[in-house]
């Protein structure tokens, strides 16, 4: 007689990441586009000093996909506070656009 395999291994899927992938990128800025079958998200490091700036990563989803994300990052959020207290705007403003401000520049 033939072992059926449990429900749970069946429907597992085995997720790969490359050591590459694994050191992430650091980014301190985000651009969300959308049009009626995509959201494109745009990942950028802003850098002081630096006339430009640099999109790190870029992904593009399904309007469906985007919504999971908003669900799992909110309930993320809400377990991180629960832990380490309200989340700030260190900007003093919540003004989309507006650069990250860096203070004043150093010297060494």
């Amino acid at each position: 007689m033939e072992e059926k395999e449990p429900e749970q291994k069946k429907n597992e899927l085995q997720i790969e990441l490359s050591p590459e992938v694994a050191e992430g990128e650091y980014i301190n800025m985000s651009i969300v586009t959308h049009s009626p079958s995509e959201f494109v998200l745009d990942f950028v490091r802003i850098l002081p000093n630096l006339p430009k700036a640099k999109v790190k990563s870029r992904i593009i989803m399904t309007p469906s996909q985007a919504k999971r994300l908003k669900e799992v990052l909110q309930r993320q959020i809400n377990i991180y506070e629960a832990n380490n207290g309200v989340i700030t705007d260190n900007s003093g403003n919540n003004t989309p656009g507006t650069p990250i401000n860096f203070g004043n520049s150093g010297m060494a």
